[in-house]
């Protein structure tokens, strides 16, 4: 397992923030990805949802005006058009997401990240 912790996050979300907070409080190494300026792939983002152990629409920001407009909630997509949804329109995606090694965890609550510590 990597040593070094991976933050896939927003810089102005107040939980991004709030997760990168507890980590220098804690004094471990990680990396912060800004994936509005470096990109997932739609691979990627897949293996971040494995490693989740969620579903893509679990990964959905059901509140954001987009996936409202888009009428996500009341289509059947597949996990793959979903996923490609969220790559081309990264509001879409709850925030931060956590890596260390083989698991993650998503940010919200930020101390979730503990549970990577």
């Amino acid at each position: 397992m990597s040593d070094v912790i991976r933050v896939y996050q927003k810089p102005t979300c107040s939980k991004c923030q709030a997760t990168l907070g507890i980590l220098e409080e804690c004094a471990v190494e990680f990396d912060s990805i800004n994936y509005y300026e470096t990109p997932l792939t739609v691979e990627e983002l897949s293996g971040l949802i494995n490693k989740l152990g969620i579903s893509p629409r679990d990964l959905m920001r059901k509140g954001e005006q987009l996936y409202r407009d888009l009428r996500l909630g009341e289509r059947e997509l597949s996990d793959d058009e979903l996923i490609k949804l969220m790559v081309e329109n990264p509001d879409l995606m709850e925030r931060p997401i956590v890596v260390h090694g083989d698991k993650a965890v998503l940010g919200r609550p930020p101390e979730n990240v503990k549970k990577l510590l």
